[in-house]
């Protein structure tokens, strides 16, 4: 995973590891005590960053991508899901991540927002070249937006497939 061998992986690779992943998780899991910059800021301090201008400088820069960056003051609760939802996003993508991992992105959001949500994940994918691995129960959605689709039941694949409708991503890169 992301040049890592994770069946024999040491100990001391993981934080490497863990720099080159971005997680979206489906609650949020944002500090409720702390701004959106401040949470954003918590992570990359978490992964080895002292430098407080180059802080906020990717702090800015994620917001900036997400379309949030007039919400960097605000307190998770005062933003709406799919804000929230951004901001985890944006946290995923600090790092400049080649691999994002997203666990069912877009359950607690309504179809509107979730379409949002998608199409700014397709967005990421395409502009930075990040894998984007994620689990999702909404067969919505991938038709939506199309791409390779890897079924698993009891732990195994079941189905392996790629999808490719070019009108449905020249549609996103339009916009």
């Amino acid at each position: 995973v992301a040049g890592f061998p994770v069946h024999e992986i040491k100990s001391q690779q993981v934080p490497f590891l863990r720099r080159k992943l971005g997680i979206i998780f489906q609650d949020f899991e944002l500090l409720m005590d702390r701004n959106i910059y401040d949470n954003l800021a918590f992570v990359l301090q978490s992964t080895g960053f002292n430098d407080k201008e180059q802080i906020k400088v990717k702090v800015e820069s994620a917001l900036a991508k997400v379309d949030l960056s007039s919400k960097s003051h605000k307190m998770p609760y005062e933003l709406s899901g799919g804000e929230q939802q951004r901001v985890v996003i944006a946290r995923a993508i600090l790092n400049s991540p080649e691999i994002i991992l997203a666990d069912e992105p877009t359950g607690n959001l309504d179809p509107e927002t979730s379409d949002d949500i998608i199409h700014l994940l397709w967005r990421i994918s395409k502009d930075s070249k990040t894998a984007i691995f994620m689990a999702t129960h909404n067969y919505n959605l991938l038709e939506k937006f199309p791409s390779r689709i890897i079924r698993c039941r009891d732990g195994k694949v079941i189905e392996d497939q790629e999808q490719i409708i070019i009108a449905r991503s020249e549609e996103h890169t339009s916009e």
